[in-house]
């Protein structure tokens, strides 16, 4: 059967619309007091359908992340360790599976889920290799030129560094005029965009995405859409608009609950950092942080007002859904691919090695008019193992291999079913010469973390939310650590996790230099071809 919305026949299939966005500051962040990054919009398909409690992400890294997103395995089972192993996609991603179900693909923004970009998988639309750059292609310029607006620019107000990103980004300077004009566009700063707020990466996407919804409305095409819209913030650069930080009041910003953890009865990993002033010369973490927390109140700031920067843009794309009469048969899905560790835990820029709540919580709002209630708040244990299983599910289609996530599509419609009790989350490191293994558990309000040759963590979540009170030696709780680590090894051997032997991740270890080396090769080239675009 087919509907009929404002003039379009709706196909019998669901359309789908996902936003995903790139390492967002969440967990805790307002939930004690004080203001939290406002997000009416994200708020908006939560209300109006269902939020997840307690969503997380496999690893806090985004490119072994991002492949998890669109296979439903772990990293240890994709291979695709870091930002540039790049591994072959020898497993199923299930944009091709909607694709052969007869689902019109697009893709728009950031990919880094290995080598290629969305375009290779049935997508139609804007998508670049690598961790990618917008402002240097051809598409956001003929975007400018078609709206009449200036290259975006911004105002540095704060940078971090070290001597590889200073050969990266020459130009990166505190109180400077600045544009994102390299290969990649993750600059570890803070400050303003000076030009419109039409002119930043987000509001470019969301343009291409309301271009194609309003083309797929006045073809009327009978065919269901996958939108995947996939913005480049609120992962640094923090360089939102004046409209938007003035929502904010940096006094009203309470200390974050970890800032002034000493890490004392912390693994090491904790203490690697390579940007200054946040490390000294050897790169050790620097506790008590150097920034007093009237600097960090700016910085979150700045932080916060590139989130409701991304959720407005994100909004952009919904109200479009909804003046076109697409809403009632279009899932909107909006998520991000892991989280942030912003002044947690002695006062962290970016993230690291470690898998704290911080950095492994993600936000998780699903709206489907016509199969889920709305106000719905779901307590259970997710993991973006489940995102693409999940989609399947809602498009009627299952993936043909095994996989390690499962649908919840049940618990959207309150439905009967079996489901996790305890989630294996893993780190491998960040990569660059720093190799870890880092194993977590979580189950009911305990998390227990293993750190190879370093030590171990547990914490009881309900009663140390910002985890500063490590329990692995503590004689009271023998008996749960047991429990945990005995669960822990269930998951790793359910799930084919061998860990630290793992062949895969030895070779990618052996492989690591020749790979970034290869990597800065790419960079360097595409640095080239940029300077070619013009108008």
């Amino acid at each position: 059967f087919n509907i009929k919305i404002k003039g379009m026949k709706m196909s019998k299939k669901p359309n789908i619309l996902l936003l995903v966005n790139d390492h967002q500051a969440y967990y805790r962040h307002g939930w004690d007091g004080g203001i939290k990054p406002l997000t009416p919009n994200l708020d908006r398909i939560s209300n109006e359908g269902s939020l997840f409690n307690r969503a997380y992400t496999t690893t806090p890294l985004c490119s072994p992340s991002r492949r998890t997103m669109l296979t439903g395995l772990y990293p240890h089972n994709h291979h695709n360790y870091y930002n540039y192993t790049d591994s072959p996609y020898d497993h199923e991603i299930y944009l091709d599976l909607l694709a052969k179900e007869g689902y019109k693909n697009f893709y728009f923004g950031k990919w880094h889920a290995g080598p290629g970009t969305g375009l290779d998988f049935n997508c139609k639309g804007f998508s670049d290799t690598d961790y990618g750059n917008p402002y240097i292609h051809l598409s956001y310029k003929e975007y400018l030129k078609r709206n009449s607006l200036p290259q975006a620019q911004h105002h540095v107000i704060r940078h971090f560094w070290n001597e590889a990103f200073r050969q990266q980004f020459p130009k990166l300077k505190d109180n400077t005029t600045y544009r994102c004009e390299y290969a990649w566009c993750g600059e570890l700063a803070v400050g303003l965009t000076e030009t419109p707020k039409e002119t930043h990466e987000s509001f470019f996407l969301a343009n291409l995405a309301c271009d194609t919804l309003t083309d797929l409305a006045k073809n009327k095409d009978e065919k269901p859409f996958h939108i995947s819209v996939n913005f480049w913030g609120p992962h640094h650069p923090h360089f939102p608009t004046s409209e938007f930080v003035n929502l904010y009041n940096s006094k009203d910003i309470i200390e974050y609950g970890s800032f002034s953890d000493t890490l004392i009865r912390k693994p090491q990993l904790f203490l690697h950092d390579f940007k200054k002033p946040l490390s000294d010369e050897n790169n050790h973490f620097r506790t008590p942080s150097p920034l007093s927390w009237e600097e960090w109140q700016q910085i979150i700031v700045l932080a916060y007002a590139h989130i409701t920067m991304v959720d407005a843009a994100g909004g952009m794309i919904i109200d479009k859904l909804f003046d076109l009469g697409l809403d009632e048969n279009t899932i909107v899905i909006w998520t991000a691919d892991h989280g942030d560790g912003l002044a947690s835990h002695g006062g962290q820029f970016d993230k690291g090695t470690y898998v704290t709540e911080e950095v492994m919580r993600v936000p998780l709002a699903v709206r489907w008019p016509e199969a889920i209630s709305p106000h719905q708040t779901i307590n259970e244990i997710i993991c973006n193992i489940d995102l693409a299983p999940t989609i399947l599910d809602m498009a009627g289609i299952k993936f043909t291999k095994p996989i390690d996530g499962q649908s919840w599509l049940p618990l959207l419609k309150n439905q009967k079913t079996s489901w996790r009790e305890a989630l294996l989350t893993e780190s491998f490191g960040h990569g660059y010469g720093v190799h870890h293994i880092v194993r977590a558990i979580h189950s009911g309000e305990y998390k227990y973390i293993y750190n190879h040759g370093q030590i171990n963590e547990l914490y009881h979540l309900g009663n140390d939310q910002f985890e500063l009170n490590n329990l692995v030696d503590d004689t009271n709780y023998k008996n749960i650590l047991d429990e945990m680590i005995l669960k822990l090894k269930e998951l790793q051997a359910d799930t084919g996790d061998i860990g630290v032997k793992d062949p895969n991740y030895q070779q990618a270890i052996r492989d690591d230099k020749e790979k970034f080396l290869a990597l800065k090769t790419r960079r360097e080239e595409k640095v080239q071809k940029s300077v070619q675009i013009n108008f």
